[in-house]
C-alpha cells in the first residue's frame, strides 16, 4: 500500500463562503497552527488576481504567498491552487527557490484542457511539483478521462486529482473512475481526490478511496469544520481522526479545533455551510450549486418548485453559474399570466374608504403589541396580513406570494387569501392578482412581499397605509421575524438588502403615504 497524504484546503476552498476574507492574522495563525497538525500539505490559497490584499487569501504573485507562510514547517509542502479559467501570466510566475509555495495545483474544465497542459509543463520546468485537477470529473466520459490521463502522463506530475465539483460522486461511480486513473496513471503519481458534501458522500468516498489499498500514494483533499461553499467540503479534523484510528497515524487534532473555535466559528454563524435540501436537489439533477444557494435565498420556493426549476436549466447553462441566467429561469418560472382586472376591481371597492393597515412579519408587532393592536381594532379598518396569520391579532384578509410561506399556513387559515398568480389554491374565499404586475425590476427584491402588496395597493387607488412590522434585516440569525419558523438566513450583506428595499420604499412613499406603526431599519422618507 501506498502513503495517504492530508491537504488542508480551507483557505482556497473554504474561502467561497467569505470571498477569501479571512484577515492577515488569520491566515497567519492558521498557516501555523495546521503546520502543528502533521498534515502533509497546506493549500494556501488562489495563485490569481491583480491587486493584493493581505486580509484574503488570493495571491497574484508568488512572492505574496511568502509573509502567510514564514517560517516554513519542515515536512510540509504549501501549494497555491490556479485556476485556468483566469490564470496568471506564465511569465509572473519565477522559478522556484523554496521560499514561497512549494507546489501548484491547477484545475480546468474539459475545454481549457490544452492550455493547462502548457501551463502544466511550464510551471514544472520552473521547478515547482504540479498537481493536475480534473474540474467536474464526473461529466468525463470514459474515453475522454483516459486520454485526459494519458496526455498528463508525458508530464509524470506529483498528483492527478479527482474533483467532485458538483458533489454527485457516490461509490459505486466515485470507485469506478479510482480505478480508471489507477489503470492508466503513471507508477509513481498519486492519486488525489477533492469532494464536495451535498450528497454526504465526502467522508464515505474518501475512506472508500483510503480502502483500496492501492501500490501508489493517496492525497485526501479536506477542510477545517467541512468549511466551503453550500454544503461544504471533507471535514479534515474527522478524517484526520479516522486515519489515526485505523492506519497508525498520529495527526495532531487539537490544533485543528483551534482552528475552528478561534477562526472559523464565528464565520460559521455569519454565513452557515452545510447540507440543505436546495444542495441536495442541485446534486441529484446535476446542475452547479450556485443555482440552487441562489434561488433559496428568494427564500419562496417548495421542494417541489426547486426541483422544476432546476430540472428546466437548459445543459449548457447547468455547469456554469450565471446569476442573471439563475434570475430569467426564476422569473420565467414564476410568472403566470392571469387577469386579475375583475379581482382588482372587487377589491379597490371593498378597500374603498377603508383604513388599510399591513401587518409584516418582523418581531416589532410582539414587542408593541399594544400599539399595534390600538390601529388594528377600530372600525372600518381592514388589516391584511403578510404571509403569516397571527395567533394574538384580528386580521381581515392574508396576502402571500410566497409559495413556501403559503404552505406552511394555508390548511390553518381562517380568513381570505389575496394570493398572487404564481400559488395554487382551490379555496374559495381566495382573490388572485397577477404575480408579475407587482414584481420589482431588481432581481435581490423582485418579489419581496411587503413591497409586492404596497404596489398591489397602490393599484387598488389605496392612498395611505399604516405598516406594522416591516422591519428590515439586521443580518442576526433568528432577530427579524415574529415567529422563527419564518426566520431565513440571508447569505447577503443585510445592510444591502435593505438600502435596496429603502430605496424601493421611498419611490412608493411618493405615491401611497406609508405610516410606519412599528420601528424599521429602512429609509423610506
Amino acid at each position: 500500500m501506498g502513503k495517504v497524504h492530508l491537504l488542508d484546503c480551507t483557505l482556497r476552498d473554504g474561502g467561497y463562503v467569505n470571498d477569501w476574507m479571512f484577515g492577515e492574522d488569520t491566515i497567519k495563525g492558521f498557516c501555523q497552527k495546521i503546520a502543528n497538525t502533521g498534515i502533509e500539505f497546506l493549500e494556501v490559497g488562489f495563485l490569481k488576481g491583480k491587486e493584493y490584499n493581505p486580509d484574503k487569501a488570493v495571491f497574484p504573485t508568488v512572492a505574496d504567498f511568502i509573509p502567510m507562510i514564514t517560517p516554513k514547517k519542515e515536512g510540509l509542502k504549501y501549494v497555491g491552487m490556479l485556476d485556468m479559467s483566469a490564470p496568471v501570466e506564465l511569465d509572473s510566475i519565477p522559478p522556484y527557490d523554496g521560499t514561497s509555495i512549494d507546489g501548484i495545483r491547477v484545475i480546468f474544465k474539459k475545454d481549457k484542457i490544452e492550455e493547462a497542459y502548457t501551463y502544466c509543463e511550464r510551471i514544472q520546468e520552473l521547478g515547482y511539483f504540479i498537481s493536475v485537477n480534473f474540474v467536474s470529473t464526473d461529466a468525463y466520459e470514459d474515453e475522454e478521462f483516459i486520454e485526459g490521463l494519458k496526455k498528463f502522463n508525458k508530464l509524470n506530475p506529483f498528483a492527478v486529482s479527482l474533483v467532485d465539483t458538483f458533489g454527485l460522486f457516490k461509490r459505486k461511480q466515485f470507485l469506478r473512475m479510482c480505478y480508471l486513473a489507477d489503470h492508466n496513471l503513471n507508477d509513481g503519481i498519486t492519486l488525489a481526490y477533492h469532494a464536495h458534501n451535498n450528497l454526504q458522500q465526502a467522508f464515505g468516498n474518501a475512506e472508500a478511496l483510503v480502502e483500496l489499498n492501492l501500490k501508489r500514494d493517496v492525497l485526501v483533499d479536506a477542510c477545517i469544520f467541512g468549511m466551503g461553499r453550500g454544503a461544504g467540503n471533507l471535514n479534515l479534523e474527522l478524517f484526520a481522526e479516522y486515519m489515526n484510528e485505523n492506519y497508525d497515524t498520529n495527526y495532531n487534532i487539537e490544533p485543528m479545533l483551534e482552528i475552528m473555535d478561534e477562526y472559523l466559528a464565528d464565520i460559521y454563524r455569519e454565513k452557515f455551510w452545510g447540507y440543505s435540501l436546495p444542495l441536495y436537489l442541485s446534486a441529484t439533477i446535476g446542475c452547479h450549486p450556485n443555482y440552487a444557494i441562489y434561488l433559496a435565498e428568494k427564500d419562496s420556493l417548495n421542494a417541489k418548485d426547486f426541483r422544476e426549476i432546476l430540472s428546466g436549466i437548459p445543459k449548457e447553462y447547468k455547469a456554469k453559474f450565471s446569476k442573471d441566467k439563475a434570475n430569467e429561469f426564476y422569473r420565467e418560472y414564476m410568472q403566470k399570466n392571469y387577469d386579475d382586472s375583475k379581482t382588482c376591481e372587487t377589491l379597490g371597492e371593498i378597500f374603498k374608504g377603508k383604513r388599510i393597515v399591513l401587518l409584516a412579519p418582523g418581531r416589532s408587532i410582539k414587542e408593541n403589541e399594544s400599539a399595534v393592536k390600538e390601529y388594528v381594532d377600530v372600525a372600518d379598518t381592514i388589516t391584511i396580513a403578510v404571509n403569516f396569520l397571527p395567533d394574538d391579532m384580528n386580521v381581515d384578509y392574508v396576502f402571500s406570494n410566497n409559495m413556501k410561506r403559503f404552505a406552511k399556513i394555508q390548511d390553518n387559515l381562517t380568513v381570505p387569501c389575496i394570493l398572487t398568480s404564481n400559488l395554487e389554491n382551490n379555496k374559495s374565499d381566495t382573490y388572485v392578482v397577477e404575480y408579475s404586475k407587482y414584481t420589482s425590476a431588481n432581481p435581490e427584491i423582485m418579489d419581496n412581499s411587503g413591497l409586492m402588496l404596497i404596489r398591489l395597493l397602490n393599484a387598488l387607488g389605496v392612498s395611505e397605509v399604516y405598516i406594522a412590522g416591516l422591519d428590515g434585516y439586521n443580518g442576526y440569525y433568528g432577530k427579524d421575524y415574529y415567529n422563527k419558523e419564518l426566520e431565513y438566513a440571508f447569505s447577503n450583506n443585510a445592510e444591502k438588502r435593505n438600502e435596496m428595499i429603502s430605496a424601493e420604499l421611498k419611490e412608493l412613499n411618493s405615491k401611497i403615504k406609508l405610516n410606519f406603526i412599528t420601528s424599521t431599519n429602512y429609509k423610506y422618507e
